[in-house]
């Protein structure tokens, strides 16, 4: 099975309290066609105290369009992307010059040549080593990418793989969007990276008694979901697409995924100790914990997670599963389930044992 051998979050620096960046937004307009009560109403319920920005906060009335945005998320990603790949690297004890292949994966900036190829020579990576950039799979490429990781290292025992997510969500401001879709987004989304090494089961490697193993993975499309999670394209970059109906659809369909998926393996919901879910929003939360039939404590990093920083896109639930390996290990050989859902509308389930 592949070993998780680090995960490694990292954070920009310029981090600001919610009725700061709610006070910004206001005054950059985003008020119109809403009403100022409206938007502290809509950011007091997100459940976020406070978020890391890609930029300071006075910078963001200033980008004049999505190319200069763009610009600021390759800058800003690389820094952020070259300390995460380090971090984990370091963490599990091993050298860029080890790893076969890495995933990066973002949902919130484009480049081309993609991040990590324009991080391989900073960090050291072997000429011939495997690239398999992402867009598209927004809040759901944390799991997914996971998923992938093991699909590589089940087929390459001896190999050693990287998950690198970058989402800087601040960068994809649409200022003079006033709606429902763009208020919650402004409200519940922040910025930050993360890294996973994980190794496959004849490596070595690092610390070889430690970190959770991958036991299966189960991805699930949602057919006629597409305009419910995802983006409109256009001259000012990046508009949110959010359906109000997405707790709805995640009561309606991840109980049963769930537990189907951990039926195959002889397993029920009460089995599971370690829940390391998506901190999608509070109304996703509730809807996960409800669909489970879970005890509040289960989500309780998620939701940490969600009021620290905020909803970091793919970068969530690793940020999460690293909170998981640092403050609540399971004990020896208990399982648990790390789980995300994405634009598709879609969900990625991945079984761990400890």
């Amino acid at each position: 099975m592949t070993r998780i051998a680090a995960v490694h979050g990292v954070l920009p620096p310029h981090r600001y309290e919610q009725h700061e960046i709610t006070d910004a937004l206001a005054a950059m307009g985003m008020v119109r066609g809403a009403g100022r009560a409206v938007l502290d109403r809509v950011h007091d319920g997100s459940t976020v105290r406070t978020r890391r920005l890609a930029l300071p906060l006075e910078r963001y009335a200033e980008l004049s369009g999505f190319g200069q945005a763009n610009d600021s998320f390759i800058e800003v990603a690389l820094e952020l992307g070259e300390q995460a790949v380090r971090g984990a690297l370091d963490e599990a004890g091993l050298r860029a010059r080890d790893v076969d292949l890495v995933i990066s994966t973002s949902v919130t900036g484009i480049a081309a040549p993609s991040i990590e190829a324009r991080l391989a020579g900073r960090l050291g990576l072997r000429e011939d080593v495997k690239r398999v950039p992402i867009f598209g799979l927004g809040c759901v490429a944390g799991a997914a990418g996971l998923a992938r990781l093991h699909d590589y290292l089940d087929a390459r025992p001896d190999g050693v793989a990287v998950l690198l997510s970058v989402e800087l969500c601040s960068l994809t401001l649409q200022r003079a969007d006033a709606s429902a879709a763009n208020l919650v987004a402004g409200a519940l989304f922040g910025d930050g990276a993360a890294a996973v090494v994980a190794v496959g089961r004849d490596r070595p490697g690092g610390r070889p008694d430690e970190g959770p193993r991958v036991v299966a993975t189960r991805s699930r499309l949602y057919p006629g979901t597409e305009r419910l999670l995802g983006w409109d394209i256009g001259d000012r970059g990046f508009q949110i697409v959010l359906g109000g109906d997405l707790p709805d659809l995640v009561r309606s369909h991840l109980g049963s995924d769930v537990r189907a998926f951990l039926a195959d393996h002889d397993l029920k919901p009460q089995d599971v100790t370690a829940w390391v879910c998506h901190p999608g929003g509070p109304r996703i939360l509730e809807a996960v914990r409800e669909t489970l039939d879970l005890p509040a404590r289960a989500l309780e990093l998620a939701w940490r997670s969600l009021a620290e920083v905020g909803n970091l896109s793919s970068a969530s639930v690793l940020h999460v599963l690293r909170d998981t390996l640092a403050l609540r290990p399971p004990l020896p050989g208990s399982a648990g389930l790390l789980l995300a859902m994405g634009p598709g509308f879609c969900s990625e389930l991945v079984l761990l044992r400890w």
